[in-house]
């Protein structure tokens, strides 16, 4: 399981109680979290001691690790992406998007080792992919663009943290991927191919919690949230810092930790109202998506966005370091 890996949990998801670990008040609020860059502003807030001590940010090494915690009650929400939500809410865990980190516009990559260098190169390649969640949506994309169905190409079910082992074992030709990875592929000879700026808003990083648990842990999440925006004004004001911590947190340069920003727009409090706006740039994303996703075969059985965001835990003005 890794990053973006969401439905071997689905069926586990649909016999989840609803209030499983519900009605603990006086124990700390809990949120799954994994390296990423956009949730880094939250580990910057960690690392200066600004998450509230309500809160706990328990971490793994990729969503299928949140998504576990969901299911079995120990976590109270994660930073997942919206079409994980949307694949979890499906399921019918109560899931609500109270924060966005970041839209993908160039940041979930397809790399390709030569002599692939376009599109019209891919039919016949060996294209390695987590065939779940982001990286099917990805794929799809991308076969699209290509004009090529699945089997004109050969896909080989693997996730980005074991990419660059079979990148080195020549098992691959293509990897659909993201940072760290990329850059490592990079540092490999992989070229670029794709990217998600061929279709930006849908890709969007969020913190989703179980609408079961807001009742008693309003106060906590607005906190969390504050101190997330206080990492991303210290990210943006003191980038130098920030990315030089974040480098030696993920084993990066300097410049790998920039270009792994370079495709991603990282909202401020000002445009995550607007996001989370009851007809905003979530909704509207999530509406496209489940589009796509039904199309693709990506997701299965009806799917509710009614009351799928809230914005009443961001702050009402920007928050300085």
């Amino acid at each position: 399981m890794h990053r973006r890996d969401v439905l071997s949990l689905l069926g586990c998801l649909m016999a989840a109680p609803a209030g499983l670990v519900g009605c603990r008040p006086n124990r700390a609020m809990t949120i799954g979290l994994h390296p990423w860059p956009g949730y880094e502003p939250l580990y910057l807030a960690q690392a200066f001691g600004w998450v509230p001590s309500s809160v706990r940010l328990v971490e793994g090494r990729n969503a299928g690790d949140s998504l576990r915690g969901l299911e079995d009650g120990s976590l109270d929400g994660a930073a997942l992406t919206l079409d994980e939500l949307i694949k979890v809410r499906a399921a019918g865990l109560p899931l609500q998007a109270v924060l966005v980190f970041n839209d993908s516009v160039g940041a979930d990559q397809v790399m390709a080792r030569e002599p692939i260098a376009t599109l019209g190169d891919l039919e016949g390649a060996r294209i390695a992919v987590e065939q779940t969640a982001v990286g099917s949506l990805v794929l799809a994309k991308l076969l699209e663009a290509a004009t090529l169905s699945p089997a004109e190409v050969t896909l080989v079910d693997i996730p980005p943290d074991r990419q660059v082992a079979a990148w080195q074992q020549g098992e691959i030709d293509v990897a659909v991927t993201y940072e760290p990875t990329a850059s490592r592929l990079a540092r490999l000879g992989a070229g670029l191919l794709y990217d998600s700026s061929e279709f930006p808003e849908l890709i969007l990083d969020v913190l989703a919690v179980r609408e079961d648990r807001l009742s008693w842990r309003d106060g906590p999440l607005t906190a969390l949230v504050a101190s997330h925006f206080r990492g991303l004004s210290h990210l943006r004001m003191f980038r130098e810092d920030a990315f030089r911590r974040i480098g030696a947190w993920r084993g990066l340069s300097f410049e790998e930790v920039r270009a792994s920003y370079a495709g991603m727009e990282l909202p401020n409090v000002a445009t995550n109202h607007r996001y989370l706006a009851p007809e905003g740039g979530v909704t509207k994303a999530a509406e496209k998506l489940v589009d796509i996703m039904r199309t693709w075969s990506l997701l299965e059985g009806p799917v509710s966005l009614e009351g799928l965001v809230r914005s009443d835990f961001l702050p009402t003005r920007a928050v300085m370091p």
